[in-house]
């Protein structure tokens, strides 16, 4: 079962529509006759289609703006629509229809652009072996709806927050005083459950890591032929992960060195939201 589903994201869609509808729908109020009832089809525009994600927030957004909605038809979560395929058709009191349609199609926009990018850098890599992941570069409060979207896209996740995981970076390695009293640091602290993964930013730090015992190494923003000296040097028992600007025109070469995960900040924070429109029809 995916993660999002065990996730009470009532909150967040509240919080999206108090931000939306404050005091309450002005315009509808004026053009719309109570209990009138309507159809909302939901579209794909996007030129060369979309991978659609976040229909699920879709029943709950519209019970809440009071449009009591029967859902007659919805899109898998993850599966590609070209452009004009209708995503979602929609039933319910047109009042709350018109209400949600913005919140709604944030959040489908949002998320289906995530799933989107992710399933171009998957595709990009696709035979290597190597993992698209995402980051912690995730829009505040919107982490787990991204995350889950990244995944709809093919990608996996890192993880999910501070407490998830132990990464040390530069900054802890320099508080340290070094990768030996960082890495010995982090096993003291650490559950045994948690693997424990080191940035380097240089082939020397690298072998420096892989000598005090790391199984798992960050590359940070190395050259192609970095990341197979690393390679070499790490062999088949430390996990190796790439980072650093890497774009869909630069991954499969990184891919192609051996890595075994490529992290991939812009999957969410420079996600472009894709092309949806809802056209409501009275009743």
């Amino acid at each position: 079962m995916e993660l999002i589903h065990q996730l009470d994201l009532t909150d967040l869609i509240r919080r999206a529509i108090a931000e939306d509808v404050g005091q309450g729908d002005i315009t509808t109020a004026a053009t719309v006759a109570h209990g009138q009832p309507g159809k909302a089809l939901i579209t794909v525009k996007e030129p060369g289609g979309i991978i659609f994600c976040g229909g699920l927030v879709l029943e709950e957004v519209f019970s809440m703006t009071g449009a009591d909605p029967v859902i007659n038809s919805l899109a898998a979560e993850g599966v590609h629509l070209h452009q004009g395929a209708i995503a979602a058709d929609i039933e319910g009191k047109l009042a709350g229809l018109l209400t949600g349609e913005r919140v709604a199609l944030n959040f489908l926009q949002l998320m289906s652009g995530i799933a989107t990018i992710t399933r171009r850098y998957v595709d990009a890599v696709t035979g290597t072996g190597a993992k698209i992941i995402d980051t912690r570069k995730t829009h505040p409060g919107l982490r787990s709806i991204e995350k889950y979207a990244v995944r709809m896209g093919g990608g996996t996740n890192h993880r999910f927050g501070l407490d998830s995981g132990v990464l040390i970076k530069e900054n802890h390695i320099a508080a340290a005083g070094g990768i030996r009293e960082a890495l010995e640091g982090a096993r003291r602290v650490a559950p045994h459950t948690f693997r424990i993964q080191i940035e380097c930013e240089t082939i020397a730090q690298v072998d420096d890591a892989i000598r005090n015992g790391a199984t798992a190494i960050l590359l940070d923003n190395m050259s192609i032929e970095q990341m197979r000296h690393a390679r070499r040097l790490a062999g088949d028992n430390v996990i190796l992960e790439a980072s650093g600007g890497i774009t869909l025109e630069t991954v499969r070469a990184v891919a192609e060195t051996g890595i075994d995960l490529i992290s991939v900040g812009a999957l969410t924070h420079s996600a472009r939201a894709i092309d949806l429109s809802m056209r409501i029809e009275a009743g």
